[in-house]
């Protein structure tokens, strides 16, 4: 077996497991999962101190225009976290939700939950003047994250939900919306 199998395994275990084991994961899950965001942060502040990269905008500019992108990446990650303590789960793998969550953004997108954090990231460069978290960095996040979502999570999630997420991502894209006209 593949580590890639055995994390799979792992995640879908824990998944259906029982709480107590759960309740041990959620944490250090969380913990390791804002370390490993943050990480990108840091790296990317330090990078471009090293380089000697200038600011990418001036103080001023950036703060504007950083709080709306902010906002709405916040705004989008907390209505999808909604939508999953709804049915009494969370984002984090170890205590997934019991079912299929198909409502509010999850209607629209698979991972509305990722490109809100996505959009974050992005602010964050904003907000920080940092060039490379905004030309680097966060677009090296996002392509992790999105291998990580395709040959991992995606799979626990086939296995685990069976025929209603085959059906589900058929019809939902995994990050742009369809436009409404094409339906």
């Amino acid at each position: 077996m593949s580590l890639r199998e055995k994390w799979i395994d792992t995640l879908y275990k824990s998944a259906i497991g029982k709480r107590r084991v759960k309740a041990r994961l959620t944490s250090l899950i969380g913990i390791a999962f804002i370390a490993y965001v943050g990480l990108f942060v840091f790296a990317s502040l330090r990078v471009d101190n090293l380089l000697g990269f200038p600011a990418l905008l001036p103080t001023r500019l950036s703060t504007i225009l950083s709080i709306p992108i902010l906002a709405v990446g916040l705004w989008l990650a907390a209505w999808s976290l909604v939508h999953f303590i709804k049915v009494r789960g969370t984002p984090i793998p170890s205590i997934p939700p019991p079912k299929l969550v198909t409502t509010g953004p999850y209607a629209r997108v698979r991972n509305p939950m990722h490109i809100g954090l996505y959009i974050f990231l992005f602010g964050l460069g904003i907000l920080f003047r940092s060039v490379s978290l905004v030309s680097i960095f966060t677009p090296i996040f996002i392509l992790l994250d999105v291998l990580e979502l395709k040959n991992i999570e995606e799979v626990e999630l086939e296995r685990r939900l069976g025929k209603d997420y085959l059906e589900y991502k058929e019809k939902v894209p995994m990050f742009i919306p369809r436009l409404l006209l094409l339906k």
